[in-house]
């Protein structure tokens, strides 16, 4: 029901638009060009009847003219018509001028006192007596001009308005594309780590494989609505460290600090995950001492993210950032979701690997 009123309000829009522009730009320069002279109902009838006169001209080239010739690129053709249309209506207006609107009789007899004293020419016309027609064939030229133009902007503004709706359907198909790659990957990554752990503790094993049941069920119903609730994004990054805390030695020191209390808002989903994933694959190590520390911060609207690792020495020789999906996809997603209003910093050292993530609403 409300995207079908909001439709209607849309199509009345130009309706309401082009109505109150008629009023503005010509029938009330009409009355205060008259400056009272005949302010009477006869006044009214003839600024009525000039308008529709002009608005007959501009709706013939608004609706016909321009979309079916001048858009087309029949010039030639429309210009032909645009100006015997002009012609036709200053014949057939000035036939009905006469014989609607005869002045009164006392405006007759100024008429007849004034064109004694006028000025003829060589062939017995009066001088400036086509002033008249010169006024309706320029009035006429610039409200074809209106017409025209009028109808070209709002053709450009479809246009754009067609092409940021494309950009939009193209933006989401790969949004989805990128999302469903993030899920099988955390997916195998989880599956990897349970089989690590059958090995050490069954108990912690099937705990693991419930706990990580409810996070597929967020992954692929809560987070197919194509946002999330940051709380609801916490609590899941959350679930998926208890599973890997369940496989970590006392070699290894573990540090996470989320927030209390914050303003919760929307959020792309699994846009941390691959961070805490990278860390864990690569800084955890079962031989000698490592750490992993991850943070989060929410201030003024503005998410902060901090993942540090330690490198072990088998990992120093080699890439740290994954090689497959995993930060890659980050990069491509917050391109996309995120243009100009995020901040990713990677920061590979040594012995230590670090990546800042900061995003604005």
């Amino acid at each position: 029901m409300r995207s079908d009123e909001m439709i209607r309000k849309r199509k009345g829009l130009p309706v309401l638009l082009h109505l109150t522009g008629w009023i503005i730009l010509f029938i009330l320069p009409q009355f205060l060009i008259s400056g009272g002279l005949f302010n009477d109902e006869r006044t009214t009838r003839i600024v009525l009847f000039n308008t529709l006169v002009f608005v007959i001209l501009f709706y013939v080239n608004y609706l016909w003219l321009v979309p079916f010739l001048a858009q087309k690129r029949r010039w030639f053709l429309f210009l032909f018509l645009a100006a015997a249309l002009m012609v036709a209506l200053g014949y057939a207006s000035g036939k009905f001028y006469e014989n609607l609107f005869s002045p009164p009789p006392e405006v007759s007899e100024r008429i007849r006192e004034t064109e004694q004293g006028t000025q003829r020419d060589d062939h017995g016309r009066r001088r400036g007596g086509g002033m008249a027609l010169y006024n309706f064939f320029i009035t006429s030229f610039l409200v074809s001009g209106f017409a025209v133009g009028i109808r070209y902007a709002e053709s450009a503004v479809r246009k754009e308005e067609e092409i940021k709706e494309l950009e939009k359907e193209k933006l989401n198909s790969e949004l989805a594309l990128l999302k469903n790659q993030v899920s099988p990957h955390f997916f195998f990554n989880t599956l990897n780590n349970i089989y690590s752990l059958i090995e050490i503790n069954r108990e912690d094993a099937r705990e693991a494989v419930l706990s990580l049941s409810k996070m597929m069920r967020y992954m692929l119903y809560e987070s197919e609505q194509g946002n999330t609730r940051l709380s609801r994004e916490i609590e899941f990054m959350k679930g998926y460290i208890d599973l890997m805390k369940l496989r970590l030695s006392d070699r290894v020191r573990l540090a996470v600090r989320f927030p209390e209390n914050y303003e919760d808002q929307d959020l792309p989903p699994l846009l941390f995950i691959p961070f805490i994933e990278n860390a864990f694959k690569h800084g955890v190590s079962s031989v000698e001492n490592s750490f992993v520390d991850i943070a989060l911060g929410v201030e003024d609207g503005m998410i902060t993210f901090l993942a540090t690792n330690s490198i072990s020495r088998r990992e120093s020789g080699g890439p740290q950032l994954d090689s497959g999906i995993g930060l890659d996809n980050v990069r491509k997603r917050l391109a996309l979701l995120y243009p100009g209003r995020h901040d990713l910093r990677i920061d590979h050292q040594e012995k230590i690997f670090t990546v800042q993530l900061t995003v604005r609403k």
